[in-house]
């Protein structure tokens, strides 16, 4: 039987399942945690840019109506060529 002190040292499973097969991260060596960490920042960084994407669609769009609506009464040029 392990002693409480002994015990507090394990280190919990760390689970990380990749293409459906699961391994405890702590097994990993430096190198496949250096990538998994990799992995980790990536995803966040692509999750905040989508986000960021979003901000700026929307913001855009708006620009666009509040373009469109002040050009209501602004005449348009007619083309030459018609």
């Amino acid at each position: 039987m392990k002693r409480k002190n002994e015990m507090s040292k394990e280190k919990s499973p760390q689970i990380v399942t990749l293409d459906g097969a699961s391994y405890d991260a702590n097994d990993f060596n430096e190198q496949q945690m250096q990538y998994l960490n990799h992995v980790i920042d990536l995803d966040r960084k692509l999750n905040s840019t989508m986000f960021q994407i979003q901000q700026l669609q929307v913001g855009k769009d708006s620009f666009m109506r509040m373009l469109k609506e002040a050009l209501a009464d602004v005449a348009q040029i007619v083309d030459p060529k018609d």
